[in-house]
């Protein structure tokens, strides 16, 4: 295994002055996964064009691009000290504008450990909306191989990766995702939550010899990275699932709601809770989903045990702990399509309400997007004080008012009908 100093750096967040994606936050990390002295030559990063995209060019000039006939020509970037280099002993895939043929570099690397007796491992990142929607059956052909490495969807999210439209705004890898019996999904949202994942699938697949592999979201969105809040959240962002702030102020009896997020939207979250505290007086625990789809199979593993135990005490799913310490009306978010949140629906309480991002990806600013899938932080409050009124908490007059002072159209287009891409008649 490597270092641990290698993960924990990055579990003290990056203070209040610097802002960094977490697509920012994998590249410094495979750098140093890259520098490491007995696990650096194992690795294989793998990328389709994007290099730059995604914030790997400083790694050019230090492990250099493999070429088997090595540099041809000279770069238009020769002049900087961050120029575009090719080696025969390059470490670096950069494969063009071709995900079929990465996917066939991280087949041969994922597999290796099969093939040659020799384990090697991939880091394979593309645009999210270029992986499981474009080559899905390359990817369950890797499975069906028994290959193992990293899946990295970068610039996920239908409206993280703003102004690009239908080309690049992936809402459903997620749900494909978990489709694939060998694939281990996560959605995070902070630096520690990638580091500890990553970690994680180091120990299960190189360690312990599982034959899977992980895909994990990345977005571009710039924001300050918290530090992990403590051991027992660890634990957490690795079972999928864990309550990241608890509801803060003094005053007691006051209506209390849930808000889980995922990904960057765990951000419009947290500006919910926010809203929610300072102007309609409602208190908000906020938890983090990082898999929602490693949370559903845990569970229905357990239903299955239970089923084939009768006569053995009931185990307890960690979704159902989970929902055993909410209280009030539950709101999920997340970037993806509403299914993705949905995978956890029949464990939570009843009260439970999907905010997702249904429909076509269009083109415009980011609170825009958000706006109009209604994942925004305004939306997130607009539908947990609609609980707490389903609850008989509030007043509907209450909710009302509230959306008129959060800006919320009740009669706004519906981003899953596709009639939604069309200016309005009326």
């Amino acid at each position: 295994p490597p270092r641990q100093t290698l993960f924990s750096e990055f579990h003290a967040g990056t203070g209040e002055k610097i802002e960094a994606s977490t697509t920012m936050v994998f590249a410094r990390l495979l750098r140093s996964l890259l520098k490491d002295d007995k696990l650096g030559p194992r690795v294989v990063p793998i990328v389709p064009d994007e290099a730059r995209t995604f914030g790997m060019d400083p790694l050019f000039s230090e492990f250099q691009i493999y070429s088997p006939l090595g540099q041809r020509y000279t770069p238009v970037d020769a002049e900087f000290l961050i120029s575009y280099k090719e080696s025969r002993t390059g470490q670096i895939l950069e494969e063009g504008i071709t995900e079929a043929g990465a996917m066939a570099s991280m087949t041969a690397a994922g597999t290796a450990h099969h093939t040659s007796g020799v384990p090697m491992i991939p880091f394979f990142i593309l645009y999210s909306m270029f992986g499981f929607q474009r080559i899905a059956d390359l990817i369950w052909s890797f499975a069906d191989s028994g290959g193992r490495g990293f899946l990295l969807g970068a610039t996920a999210g239908r409206t993280t990766l703003n102004g690009e439209g239908l080309q690049h705004q992936d809402g459903h890898s997620l749900l494909m995702a978990a489709t694939n019996p060998a694939c281990v999904a996560w959605d995070p949202a902070f630096a520690y939550e990638v580091a500890l994942i990553i970690e994680d699938g180091l120990r299960r697949m190189y360690r312990d010899d599982d034959n899977v592999f992980y895909y994990i979201t990345l977005y571009n969105e710039n924001y300050h990275q918290p530090p992990l809040p403590s051991k027992k959240a660890a634990k957490g962002v690795l079972a999928g699932l864990y309550r990241y702030r608890p509801a803060g102020g003094a005053k007691k009896n006051r209506p209390r709601v849930q808000l889980i997020g995922s990904g960057s939207i765990l951000l419009e979250v947290l500006r919910a809770a926010e809203l929610l505290d300072q102007r309609f007086g409602v208190a908000a625990d906020v938890w983090s989903a990082t898999s929602w789809s490693e949370v559903r199979r845990e569970a229905l593993a357990v239903e299955r045990w239970n089923r084939l135990h009768p006569d053995q005490p009931a185990r307890v799913s960690h979704v159902e702990r989970c929902a055993a310490q909410m209280q009030g009306p539950v709101v999920a978010a997340s970037d993806f399509v509403r299914a993705v949140p949905d995978q956890v629906a029949r464990w939570m309480p009843e009260s439970f309400t999907v905010l997702g991002t249904d429909g076509f990806g269009r083109s415009d600013t980011r609170p825009a997007l958000r706006r109009f899938f209604e994942v925004d932080a305004e939306h997130i409050a607009g539908a947990a004080i609609s609980g707490l009124v389903r609850a008989g908490t509030l007043d509907a007059s209450a909710a009302i008012e509230a959306f008129a002072e959060l800006g919320i159209d009740p009669d706004a287009p519906y981003s899953a009908n596709t009639d939604a891409m069309a200016p309005s008649s009326s």
